[in-house]
């Protein structure tokens, strides 16, 4: 594989940005516990986001996400939108837009991957679960498949909880129970679309975490309106361990083109 730290100019975000990025690499033997993918013009991609407290390079940092993609020949792209639940905030950057639209635009024009919707996924935690999950539902032109670990999926509730960073994201008399950045609304309006034109979703929560009612609520919202996902659970609370081991049913989980 190779690891690639990327510093660019985003024109959405009006200043300069960072992304850490693995790419597969075609070697003649494998590498020490690691193995070399297939070459390919073009490498499918996920794309993977931090949470609230996070970087991009915290997937690198605390899982062994590198490793796990080895044989896949699977491209995984992890930017940084800082505390702005990848959203175009109101007292601050475009992140929706930069994660959505730009940043897809700039890596294809950068490194060898896709740009095929059926090549293209997108998956993060907490704060980045609710981040894909918006993504993916606005835009299911785009992503065929997104993934939320621990994810931050009920906003209305959790309003109260952080009001003054939701005040400058999502503007302070901003109603956010069906808005376009509820995802109950936005799971709504493709729930009667074509399964084959909606994003597949997976979701997964600890039992212990302090997000589970909300998961379990969002999954039983999903089943209520027929749109089909992937549900798991099991024990674990909103951490790394639970999160090592998540990524890795993910990536399973991925409709990857053999």
């Amino acid at each position: 594989m190779a690891l690639i730290n990327c510093d660019f100019f985003s024109e959405s975000l009006g200043m300069q940005s960072s992304i850490t990025v693995i790419l597969p690499q075609q070697t003649g033997k494998d590498m020490i516990g690691m193995a070399g993918s297939v070459k390919k013009e073009r490498y499918p991609v996920l794309y993977l986001l931090h949470g609230l407290s996070d970087d991009h390079s915290i997937w690198l940092r605390r899982t062994s996400i590198e490793r796990y993609v080895s044989a896949l020949g699977l491209a995984v792209v992890m930017p940084n939108a800082h505390r702005s639940f990848y959203t175009d905030m109101q007292a601050g950057g475009k992140y929706f837009t930069y994660i959505s639209s730009e940043l897809p635009s700039i890596c294809q024009a950068f490194f060898p991957i896709s740009g095929e919707r059926e090549d293209n996924f997108i998956a993060g935690l907490s704060m980045g679960g609710y981040g894909a999950f918006k993504i993916a539902l606005s835009c299911p032109q785009r992503f065929c498949a997104a993934a939320s670990l621990s994810g931050v999926l009920d906003i209305a509730i959790k309003s109260p909880t952080w009001p003054e960073l939701f005040d400058g994201i999502f503007g302070k008399d901003q109603e956010l129970t069906g808005s376009k950045h509820d995802l109950f609304a936005l799971a709504d309006k493709l729930a009667a679309v074509p399964r084959e034109s909606r994003p597949e979703l997976f979701q997964s929560c600890g039992t212990e975490d302090f997000l589970y009612a909300d998961n379990v609520k969002f999954c039983e919202h999903l089943r209520r309106i027929g749109y089909q996902h992937e549900y798991r659970e099991k024990p674990g609370t909103h951490c790394w361990e639970f999160w090592d081991d998540t990524i890795q049913d993910v990536l399973k989980w991925l409709p990857l083109k053999k």
